[in-house]
């Protein structure tokens, strides 16, 4: 699937066990519906006994009967307990700037909500459901950009979602209407919860923000990683590269697995092509191509294998219940610290390093088909009347600038940290922060990609009468649908954009599986 699925007919059942990577994608960007197992709502009403029982005790008990974080030591007599969890839930509402994503929303509340259906957290069996019942009806409150510092989990942005359950704040419905949350709920027959002991706490105490971007990062880069061998490939040939030295027997001489798979891709791309036939002969005086054309697969390869490092600290931290207290198989409700967020916030920051990276890759072989003395044969900047045309000269500097900005974009979010609560929570990941970063990340990633394929296709076209391979020839012909080939210039913009569309879409993968099957 790509990054902008149309809406899913299809319900995932939230349970006791993980919610899978592909349940994100369904709930966050299809707007599939979500309801509870039979077994975790009898979990959810077995745990909430053992709440209210301690909640009746006179000893006091973190998040049941005392107040948070620093203000732990002050026990909160029964009367005041549910203006307690309202007033802990509206002062951490507390997030500011821009509007955060639908899709990241939903994957938040989503990852809440499963939380919530292992029992664990010992809410009410209607706070379960309302969280359903609101993802279900398309309706997503307004988070804000700034206010998590990824320990004790993404509080602001979780205390935002959770304000709108209780009918407070403002929503979008599912037309994207702004409103009041209470209006919006009230449409779609659903009563604002009455928050009780332990709840308010259950609600924000989670890395749900960071862990859902996170699954929606690794969805996006799975693609875009399948597309740098494509646009690897198209500009290998279209430079006059060779395809020897992705051989499956010089790749097993290093055998990481994701090298060995970008190789293999490389090589079924390029397969067929005329135009690497026309110069593979032994006339050839060509000994090696530029580390940028020769080493793709290299590159490529270490981003497919941190991604899937990335893939299984996400895998597990979906199968987790992160809440503070939380409520043990036993029926102990114990403090504990794993609300933070430092596994997720490194596996965040890795992946920026390897998007920029591969971003680098990408921008350097644009680079050379526009350099007469390196693109051989080709016209400087593949301009159609050089001097009086410009060609795809500043579509460079374009990808330039955005290499660029995500050089500063794999600094580190995780390496730092700054003490907050009074000192109590003195240690924090930073892990929202790392994954907004890697949303803008992805985002350039994918427009240096498509510039490299706009650019790659004009001069596969300038290569004429030599023919592309059968997959890179498609990639150019789904190109060609929608901008123009080789000409006078032309307004850019509109052509980078369409670009940026066709990689953003999936479009330009599937025209390449569609002639030599799925690339891995």
């Amino acid at each position: 699937m790509s990054r902008t699925e149309a809406a899913v007919d299809t319900t995932v059942v939230v349970g006791v066990g993980a919610v899978s990577p592909a349940d994100v994608v369904r709930v966050a960007r299809g707007g599939a519906r979500v309801e509870l197992s039979e077994e975790s709502k009898k979990e959810i009403a077995a745990t909430r006994g053992r709440i209210e029982s301690l909640a009746e005790e006179p000893k006091p008990v973190y998040g049941i009967s005392t107040g948070f974080g620093a203000l732990a030591t002050r026990h909160i007599p029964l009367e005041l307990r549910k203006q307690l969890q309202k007033s802990l839930v509206r002062s951490h509402a507390a997030g500011t700037g821009p509007e955060v994503e639908r899709e990241v929303v939903r994957a938040l509340m989503l990852l809440r909500l499963s939380t919530l259906a292992t029992g664990r957290t010992g809410v009410r069996l209607e706070v379960a459901e309302t969280y359903a019942a609101v993802l279900s009806a398309g309706i997503t409150p307004v988070v804000h950009e700034y206010g998590s510092l990824g320990c004790s989990g993404d509080l602001a942005p979780l205390a935002h979602i959770a304000l709108a359950m209780m009918g407070e704040g403002t929503v979008r419905d599912a037309d994207g209407t702004e409103m009041p949350a209470a209006e919006a709920l009230a449409a779609a027959g659903i009563t604002p919860v009455e928050l009780a002991e332990k709840e308010g706490l259950a609600l924000i105490n989670g890395t749900d923000g960071m862990l859902g971007q996170l699954v929606l990062a690794c969805h996006d880069l799975r693609e875009l990683v399948k597309l740098a061998d494509i646009t690897a490939a198209m500009s290998v040939e279209a430079q006059l590269g060779t395809d020897r030295v992705f051989a499956a027997d010089l790749q097993a001489l290093r055998p990481h697995p994701g090298q060995a798979a970008a190789a293999a891709n490389m090589s079924r791309l390029l397969a067929g092509s005329g135009i690497v036939a026309s110069h593979a002969g032994p006339d050839c005086t060509r000994v090696q191509d530029a580390y940028s054309l020769r080493c793709s697969p290299q590159v490529a390869g270490g981003v497919r294998d941190t991604i899937a490092h990335a893939e299984s600290v996400a895998s597990v931290e979906l199968a987790s219940a992160v809440d503070n207290p939380v409520v043990t198989l036993d029926g102990r409700v114990e403090s504990n610290g794993n609300f933070h967020g430092a596994p997720v916030a490194y596996v965040l920051d890795f992946l920026a390093i390897v998007a920029a990276d591969l971003a680098s890759i990408s921008e350097r072989r644009t680079d050379r088909f526009l350099d007469p003395a390196r693109n051989h044969g080709l016209t400087p900047f593949l301009a159609d009347d050089p001097g009086v045309d410009s060609g795809h000269m500043i579509a460079q500097y374009t990808q330039a600038a955005i290499v660029s900005e995500l050089k500063r974009l794999a600094a580190p979010a995780s390496a730092d940290s700054i003490p907050s609560s009074a000192m109590q929570e003195d240690h924090v990941s930073m892990g929202w922060s790392a994954a907004r970063k890697l949303r803008r990340a992805v985002d350039g990633l994918t427009r240096v990609l498509a510039i490299e394929a706009l650019t790659a296709a004009r001069a596969l076209d300038m290569r004429e009468p030599l023919t592309p391979s059968p997959a890179t020839g498609a990639v150019r012909d789904r190109i060609r649908r929608e901008v123009a080939g080789p000409g006078t210039d032309r307004h850019l913009a509109p052509e980078i954009e369409a670009a940026v569309e066709l990689c953003r879409s999936g479009q330009l993968v599937a025209a390449a599986e569609e002639v030599i099957g799925a690339l891995d």
